[in-house]
């Protein structure tokens, strides 16, 4: 049996092969639409437009469209798809905005676009994806165009947030959750929610936009916990979050909870990481603080929250395949090799 073949049938173990079948088609659909609708008379914007779509990315965003429209009468309608490339459209644009900001060099498996071409055109890049995703928003409707903006707003106001810290006298957990919600949460939750409202599936739209929350919540908890525990991955190496000095929940809790011992710790995360000594000793001192079992403890627990709700879904094969995925999604052990079981749809993206 070849290596592709069990990833296959993973893959069918999660969604069903019904349920699969339409899924990978409507992800190869989002895939082929993305190519084309960064398409520029410019053949620069074009290039750089192109550099992220071009890479390892998971679609995570679009495959949430694509299970709420399930639930729904009018699964399949092309409009479906165009909220789904709205959707990752906005996650692409955040991600070239946030690779200038934290100086990133590698996403998706290959150089950012600020490593090859510049912090100026990585910004501009960022700016024209969010365009293209705003101008499709008008062949959907108002409700869409508006369900869009407020998350563009959020987006931008949880990154304002992390980027300045909290104010005087917040509450710093208070204020790392908030970041999660607006600058991570939101976009999961509207990309599951749209799918929903756009296929004819009110009620199941008003439970997955909760449901995800409290995932994207989870997910960026996993984020934090992934920089400390596992190898380098497609999105950034590890250690970036410490070394850029970004108040994660392990840290939060490492501060919170400080014991005698800690006083290296807190020393080390309060200098210069740039050292690699110094970040590895920091590094190996906070994976073997009780903050890290604190941090896992919250995860889990927003992870928890979010299949109680879905547990409110009609029962069938989306229903499971959507716990199953939030379970996936927050597991960095196991996402980087879950998401190709879906299909290669990067064949057709040309």
């Amino acid at each position: 049996m070849t290596d592709t073949t069990v990833r296959l049938s993973e893959a069918a173990v999660v969604f069903g092969e019904p349920l699969l079948a339409y899924v990978s088609n409507g992800l190869l659909r989002v895939r082929r639409r993305l190519w084309h609708i960064v398409e520029s008379n410019s053949p620069m914007v074009t290039e750089t437009s192109r550099h992220l779509i071009d890479g390892e990315g998971k679609l995570f965003r679009p495959l949430l469209t694509i299970l709420g429209a399930s639930l729904g009468p009018e699964p399949s309608s092309s409009r479906i798809i165009d909220a789904a490339v709205v959707c990752e459209l906005t996650h692409l644009a955040s991600l070239h905005h946030d690779d200038v900001m934290d100086e990133g060099t590698i996403r998706r498996g290959r150089p950012t676009v600020n490593v090859v071409w510049g912090n100026n055109v990585a910004v501009l890049t960022g700016d024209y994806l969010a365009a293209v995703a705003a101008e499709m928003c008008v062949d959907l409707g108002h409700q869409v165009q508006r369900l869009h903006a407020q998350t563009a707003r959020r987006l931008v106001t949880g990154q304002m947030h992390e980027t300045v810290g909290p104010a005087s006298g917040q509450d710093e957990f208070e204020h790392y959750l908030s970041v999660a919600r607006d600058k991570t949460a939101s976009l999961i939750s509207t990309s599951a929610r749209l799918g929903a409202l756009l296929a004819g599936a009110r009620e199941e739209s008003s439970i997955l936009a909760t449901a995800t929350e409290r995932l994207g919540i989870a997910f960026q908890i996993a984020d934090d916990l992934a920089d400390l525990t596992s190898g380098p991955t497609d999105r950034k190496p590890i250690g970036s979050d410490l070394r850029q000095g970004i108040a994660t929940l392990p840290i939060l809790y490492a501060r919170a909870q400080a014991r005698p011992q800690d006083e290296r710790l807190l020393e080390l995360v309060d200098s210069d990481l740039t050292d690699p000594c110094k970040l590895s000793e920091a590094m190996a001192l906070l994976r073997n603080h009780p903050a890290v079992t604190m941090a896992k403890i919250d995860l889990h627990r927003y992870l928890r929250q979010c299949c109680e709700q879905l547990g409110e879904l009609p029962d069938g094969p989306t229903k499971q395949a959507l716990v199953t995925l939030a379970h996936v999604a927050v597991n960095h052990n196991w996402t980087n090799s879950f998401w190709s079981q879906l299909g290669d749809t990067r064949d057709g993206a040309a």
